[in-house]
């Protein structure tokens, strides 16, 4: 039997804010529920811009249910995508399941065949949003960075999230602006399946979808841009696989951005614009930004382990995954040792057993962690920097991949990489006017 997907038309209530997803996976049935604030305009929950947008999100929403078996075929006869659109639709399901295919060994690449309605529309919906922000908030350095330089700039902007918890909560609480949250339910079906044999389960482009959920909220309540932190070492990929890079990070790309921009705006008719504030930099760079103020030293985390999907009340770090090592190791080069310490509870550097994690954060063994974390030569160049500072010098980690740092790069080579972290990059989405104020505040 051909195993195939399919996508029904989504549905949107405008009293209760409810939206309601419904997919098939060969015989099975599943239905996804959002949740948005109650009290939007009806006009607009009606106009085609919206509709579009609903649309678009079923498909992106879909992931979750098609990656139980990864079929070959997806259908969803009832929805119309222009040629653009299907194009966004196939690299949501192609590039931001990369991570998933290459983990399970699935070679799906130019491989999936996607069937709709075609929307042979030319005329672009009138629309028009108020100046305002829609800023996501995921709880860690990146996003509170963009509040910080927004702040500074005098741009009005409101905190979003999707199933808000743990440091999301406490960093909200801290900016200190009233929030718009989503509630997203999953079906618990495909959460059961998804741990049954004969089922496949991974990673999902979770900025594609939380992305397009704002995207709903932007025209409900009056946004005319969504504002993502999403830096400029996001864009390098983890391996080869299946004849094409994957990228446990992809749908943070700048690839992505530029892809899901023009989706967003042609579906608006220009008015809704999407882009990065924080693409010209590096994780380093962005690192170096945040020791500026302390605000959010103790309610932030960027600590996936100890914040999955059902949250958790343990600490803000667990210490021990790739990618508490990588926010650790950028800090060490600005932060005083003292507040970074207090930071984590700990010094993650002079602990004998995160060497080989380290290791393969800055290309010394293995392969780039499936983890959110900057380019390998980035991390290699912050080692490099601690190796010759009088705060970490001494400590286990720094001590122990010193020699095979230098004989591997060389110090000219990470002495140029640490420059470059800290050069900021003109290849970004940052409307000019905004990219100028920015730029002269992050001096």
């Amino acid at each position: 039997m051909t195993e195939s997907f399919s996508i029904d038309r989504p549905s949107f209530d405008p009293q209760n804010g409810e939206a309601r997803f419904s997919y098939r996976l060969n015989d099975l049935s599943f239905t996804e529920v959002l949740g948005l604030p109650s009290g939007a305009d009806a006009a607009k929950a009606e106009s085609p811009a919206f509709r579009k947008l609903l649309d678009l999100t079923a498909f992106v929403l879909g992931v979750s249910y098609f990656k139980l078996r990864a079929p070959f075929e997806i259908a969803a006869p009832d929805i119309k995508l222009t040629e653009a659109e299907k194009a966004f639709v196939i690299d949501v399901y192609e590039n931001g399941l990369g991570e998933f295919y290459a983990r399970n060994d699935l070679a799906r690449f130019g491989r999936l065949k996607l069937t709709t309605a075609l929307d042979s529309e030319t005329q672009k919906p009138t629309l028009s949003l108020p100046e305002r922000t829609l800023l996501p908030i995921g709880g860690g350095k990146d996003s509170l960075v963009s509040v910080e330089l927004l702040s500074h700039v005098g741009v009005d902007f409101t905190p979003f999230a999707v199933n808000p918890k743990g440091p999301i909560l406490t960093s909200v609480d801290a900016i200190g602006r009233a929030p718009l949250y989503v509630t997203r339910t999953l079906d618990a079906e495909m959460i059961r399946l998804g741990k049954e044999p004969g089922y496949y389960n991974g990673h999902v482009p979770s900025t594609a979808i939380n992305s397009m959920i704002a995207s709903l909220c932007a025209l409900l309540f009056g946004y005319d841009q969504i504002v993502l932190s999403n830096e400029r070492s996001a864009s390098e990929g983890n391996i080869e696989f299946d004849g094409r890079e994957t990228n446990h990070q992809y749908s943070k790309s700048l690839g992505f951005e530029l892809l899901i921009a023009d989706v967003l705006s042609n579906a608006t008719g220009g008015a809704l614009k999407y882009f990065s504030l924080l693409r010209p930099y590096s994780e380093a760079r962005i690192a170096s930004l945040f020791t500026r103020g302390g605000r959010f030293d103790s309610v932030f985390s960027s600590c996936n382990r100890n914040f999955r999907l059902n949250g958790n009340d343990g600490p803000l770090w667990c210490g021990e995954c790739p990618k508490c090592h990588f926010v650790f190791l950028i800090f060490a080069p600005f932060m005083a040792r003292d507040r970074l310490l207090k930071i984590f509870g700990k010094n993650l550097l002079d602990e004998p057993a995160n060497e080989h994690s380290f290791r393969e954060l800055s290309g010394l063994t293995g392969q780039k962690p499936w983890e959110c974390v900057g380019e390998i030569l980035e991390a290699a160049a912050c080692f490099y920097t601690l190796t010759r500072h009088a705060d970490w010098h001494q400590d286990a980690v720094v001590r122990g991949v010193k020699a095979d740092l230098f004989a591997q790069y060389g110090e000219e080579q990470l002495q140029r990489a640490m420059a470059e972290c800290l050069t900021d990059s003109h290849d970004h989405h940052i409307p000019p006017a905004l990219a100028a104020k920015v730029a002269a505040h992050a001096v």
